[in-house]
């Protein structure tokens, strides 16, 4: 009875890990107008090893640079005015692993929905298209561009979150340490 109840654990833990093992684009919020650092999380699902990673950029963000990824090379793909509307990374990615993959892309000024499609291919010729609807077996990545409102404090909230966790540390910190006063007793001793 135990191992059963044990083995019904772990294949609800995992549930989760498979279910959420997609090519996706974080954040998955993002300024509008900002100068956002993205990075594709891509998983090896499959027995085989992923070869190609490719992706295409929303018309909507201007893509702008990308980092290096030891083991893999990244190759722009430009349209005809020399616009970087898609990126190609080849190497090798075994199975049960993943890669991160980060880019930099100016934000559209708007608010908007930037879908990412992203096409993994395998080296036993196996292609998945991460191109579906969110409900899809395969979906497109997704961020929601400036549909959240402003940032709070101009973006700095966590930081002043920070000091003031701080600042009230110090304070108790100073009454724990101050010297104590004696409590009169009724009859008026100390």
């Amino acid at each position: 009875m135990l191992r059963l109840r044990t083995a019904a654990a772990a294949a609800l833990l995992l549930i989760p890990a498979v279910a959420g093992a997609h090519a996706v684009v974080y954040p998955k919020t993002s300024a509008a107008g900002a100068y956002e650092r993205y990075v594709l999380r891509v998983p090896n699902e499959k027995g085989s090893p992923t070869t190609r990673i490719e992706i295409r950029f929303p018309e909507a963000a201007t893509i702008i640079s990308f980092a290096d990824v030891p083991g893999w090379q990244v190759t722009p793909v430009l349209d005809s005015a020399r616009r970087i509307v898609g990126a190609v990374w080849t190497g090798t990615l075994p199975p049960q692993r993943f890669v991160e993959l980060p880019f930099i892309a100016v934000n559209p000024k708007t608010p908007t929905q930037l879908v990412w499609p992203v096409y993994q291919s395998y080296a036993d010729g196996e292609r998945v298209e991460w191109t579906g609807a969110p409900d899809a077996k395969a979906p497109a990545s997704a961020t929601d561009v400036g549909t959240s409102g402003p940032a709070p404090f101009r973006g700095r909230g966590p930081m002043l979150i920070a000091l003031g966790a701080l600042a009230l540390s110090l304070i108790a910190l100073g009454l724990s340490l101050r010297p104590s006063r004696p409590i009169p007793l009724r009859d008026g001793r100390a």
